[in-house]
């Protein structure tokens, strides 16, 4: 569940609020009771972590060097292989 961040038209308290995504957006300042608005957020970023990923990230087979055919092929490449554009 998304935490919305909201502020109060009149005093200006800004807050967060824990709910899902379907219910409905708060309309009351906790501090004055006044009307708030929810403000649109940043989101959350994606966070990669390793040294690298798609080269890095999967199993070699044993003998393979970069460049091999797929690993999943019989030593033709895959249907759709991008190595395979010039067979």
């Amino acid at each position: 569940m998304p935490t919305y961040d909201y502020e109060c038209e009149k005093c200006g308290h800004r807050f967060e609020h824990f709910q899902k995504m379907s219910d409905e957006v708060l309309k009351k300042c906790p501090e004055c009771g006044k009307k708030v608005h929810r403000l649109i957020g940043g989101g959350s970023g994606i966070i990669f972590k390793g040294s690298g990923f798609y080269e890095t990230d999967y199993k070699k087979r044993a003998g393979s060097k970069s460049g091999d055919a797929c690993p999943d092929s019989k030593g033709g490449g895959c249907k759709g292989c991008p190595k395979n554009k010039d067979a």
